[in-house]
């Protein structure tokens, strides 16, 4: 196998996006404030640090980004563990370029998160690489993540499409040279994606832009 198929994993495999979401407004209304969407956008993809760091600075938080990285992940945490939810057509999309492409999981969340979502949905077995936030040093958009999970696979990025839900992983995957497919959630709809090569209304419809353009 010389090609290979890269997934995000908040909004694009599992709906976390409504739980980073939740958990994040909540965090805001602790200290009396209510953070906009367009924050929210700007943080995603991105390594916890440099998100919360957006988050502490637009809304002028008594916190430091560490710290609130550490309260942000033990409420996610929580929510991932006893709501986690995979996206529509997620299985199907496996099941159907399992031994015909890589594949590999490539996000901005923590390692443990990567983790817990795997276990829970039992799909670990599935990839030849697994890459999260904790393995490099610059986030999304940036392209170091889509690079190294290339490298890592031994393909090429021209050789590789990435499935994305936000804006910010679109433009890291196109500047790593890949392919890229935008799945945008309901979380997400508003946000640019005219860098993508094509735009799927779900993972059922990005399944059939692999198979006959991709």
């Amino acid at each position: 196998m010389d090609r290979a198929l890269i997934f995000d994993m908040d909004g694009l495999m599992i709906d976390s996006e409504r739980l980073y979401f939740e958990v994040e407004r909540s965090l805001a209304r602790r200290y009396g404030k209510e953070v906009r969407d367009e924050t929210l956008w700007r943080m995603m993809g991105r390594t916890p640090l440099e998100g919360l760091t957006i988050y502490v600075r637009e809304l002028g938080l008594p916190l430091s980004p560490a710290e609130a990285v550490e309260i942000r992940n033990g409420l996610m945490r929580e929510r991932m563990t006893t709501d986690l939810r995979p996206m529509p057509g997620l299985f199907h999309i496996l099941d159907a370029f399992l031994g015909r492409r890589k594949l590999a999981v490539s996000t901005g969340a923590p390692r443990e998160f990567l983790d817990i979502a795997m276990d829970k949905l039992g799909i670990r077995a599935r990839f030849d690489v697994l890459l999260a936030s904790d393995g490099i040093s610059r986030g999304k958009p940036d392209p170091e993540i889509f690079v190294k999970t290339c490298s890592l696979l031994g393909v090429p990025p021209g050789r590789a499409v990435v499935l994305e839900d936000s804006e910010n992983g679109v433009v890291a995957g196109k500047r790593a040279g890949c392919a890229v497919i935008a799945v945008p959630s309901d979380y997400t709809r508003g946000q640019d994606f005219k860098q993508a090569d094509f735009i799927a209304a779900d993972l059922f419809e990005a399944e059939r832009i692999l198979r006959t353009e991709l």
